[in-house]
């Protein structure tokens, strides 16, 4: 079973293009969360011009809950005024299929 954290932003300011730089970047929230354990997965994708989605899989509830809180210090020390979080869920997959098989 994978436990799936899963984040809808808005873009307040710049482009999903430039936040997604910065989270892919040195230190960014993929260095974060690769270096976590229980790290399955992680994706970023834009829904609209101004709605992202974060979207990240790991081995335990506890692990990916761990996550959100990774995130929120992230996003508020190096994003803030850039990105506005939405929603923010934790939950278990009842199954998994295709990518990343």
């Amino acid at each position: 079973m994978n436990h799936v954290r899963i984040a809808t932003y808005d873009v307040t300011h710049g482009t999903a293009k430039d936040i997604a730089e910065v989270a892919l970047g040195p230190g960014g929230t993929r260095d974060i969360f690769t270096a976590q354990p229980g790290f399955r997965a992680f994706s970023l994708i834009e829904v609209d011009p101004v709605t992202m989605i974060s979207i990240t899989v790991w081995e335990t509830h506890e692990e990916a809950e761990a996550a959100t809180r990774a995130a929120a210090e992230f996003v508020a020390e190096h994003l803030d005024g850039r990105l506005h979080r939405t929603a923010n869920l934790v939950g278990d997959a009842m199954f998994w299929e295709g990518a990343g098989q």
